[in-house]
């Protein structure tokens, strides 16, 4: 089938998401089926509006260039699909003779990539989709990692290195710090901080997971024994932390266009926030909390070369996929072997993927649900690569 590709991106961006991006592209100029390349600006909005780009256009040093770039270049929005688009949409894809269409993001932009790719076949329309995995927060079924988590996470766990070694060395002055990861509903990022962790006194002491309910009492508990161990305190939360009955400790109620609560900024509030106030108002504590909102998902400085080559390949590997007459599918990554760290590409039908969420497994999260298990760091470290050596003074009395 000769005809025309459609890339889209969608969601949060990542630091490899326009590598995936540079990966299809690239390979798509390579196939004598796809005849030009389109990118929608904007993301699904842009597939909506007409808004197209042509990226068979640009130069050659640009499209290789992405691979380092951070953000979505395309541009990105959370642009929901519904059914009443999808007329539209067919209409759309027929008009520019687009037989190939791609889509790069999270589980709910895997939902729209499938409503698409579904919506052509049951009106034979000839179109070949793919999904290709993109999100730090970890959560999409059916792959060992996605593109854009491991560069968070190492962005994560060298934040709460260096942020731990702040407060241990300033403990009389604040006396603890909350470091907020984002992840609405996985504590994948939250988990990370874990890798950094060689001794019981190491940051962080205290790890709160989505997937755990919040038990205040239990959390007074372990934050008076680490303190009067430590003399400070480490604590990790992840944002979508929830009380048993499932409200938000953050205590948002807004919600996203998905129906999702907001949380950080968009949400007026934090969990850090309320940690912080929680331990303040018992204990009368100095203390810092850290949300760093969005940077993890645009470290470049930080980025890892492994993150970066995958996202590429599985960008490439999709458009290998549909040319193969391949379509309704995600491309994901297995892993061989953690030692040496091996990989290879599979795929998973988009409607097991699409809106739904993979959270921490059980094995990962330690028996009292507020720190992680050596199995996890197995999982973990591998992909996130070494770490600093810091030291610290042995304080030698004087004589």
């Amino acid at each position: 089938m000769k005809g025309n590709a459609m890339i889209a991106q969608a969601g949060g961006p990542t630091t490899v998401i326009n590598s995936s991006l540079s990966g299809i592209i690239t390979q798509c100029l390579k196939e004598n089926n796809i005849e030009n390349v389109y990118g929608c600006h904007w993301g699904l909005l842009g597939l909506i509006n007409e808004d197209f780009v042509d990226l068979g256009q640009e130069d050659k040093s640009i499209i290789e260039g992405l691979k380092y770039t951070p953000s979505s270049a395309l541009g990105s929005s959370r642009y929901k699909l519904s059914e009443k688009d999808m007329p539209k949409v067919l209409e759309i894809l027929k008009k520019y003779n687009v037989h190939y269409f791609f889509g790069i993001g999270g589980n709910d932009t895997m939902l729209g990539v499938y409503q698409v790719e579904k919506y052509c076949r049951e009106h034979d329309y000839e179109l070949y989709g793919m999904g290709c995995p993109k999100t730090v927060d970890n959560d999409l079924f059916g792959t060992d990692h996605t593109p854009g988590f491991p560069t968070a996470a190492r962005f994560v766990a060298l934040s709460v290195l260096q942020a731990g070694i702040l407060a241990r060395d300033m403990q009389k002055v604040d006396q603890f710090v909350i470091y907020q990861t984002i992840g609405r509903d996985a504590g994948w990022l939250a988990a990370s901080a874990f890798a950094v962790k060689s001794a019981e006194c190491d940051p962080p002491h205290i790890i709160l997971l989505p997937e755990v309910p919040f038990d205040e009492e239990k959390f007074f508990t372990k934050f008076e024994e680490t303190y009067r161990k430590f003399g400070f305190v480490s604590i990790i939360c992840g944002e979508g932390i929830v009380y048993a009955d499932g409200t938000p400790v953050s205590a948002s109620k807004t919600k996203d266009n998905f129906s999702n609560v907001e949380f950080g900024a968009m949400g007026g509030t934090s969990a850090a926030m309320m940690l912080h106030r929680m331990l303040t108002n018992k204990y009368g504590y100095r203390g810092e909390f850290q949300v760093p909102e969005s940077l993890p998902m645009c470290s470049a400085d930080r980025a890892v070369e492994n993150d970066i080559d995958e996202a590429f390949l599985l960008g490439q590997e999709a458009v290998k996929f549909a040319i193969n007459k391949t379509s309704g599918l995600m491309t994901t990554i297995e892993r061989i072997s953690s030692t040496p760290y091996r990989i290879k590409i599979d795929t998973i039908p988009l409607d097991k993927v699409a809106a739904k969420t993979k959270p921490v497994p059980e094995e990962f999260i330690a028996e009292d649900g507020m720190m992680m298990t050596e199995s996890f760091n197995e999982y973990i470290k591998p992909l996130i690569g070494e770490f600093p050596k810091y030291v610290k003074l042995n304080f030698y009395p004087v004589k």
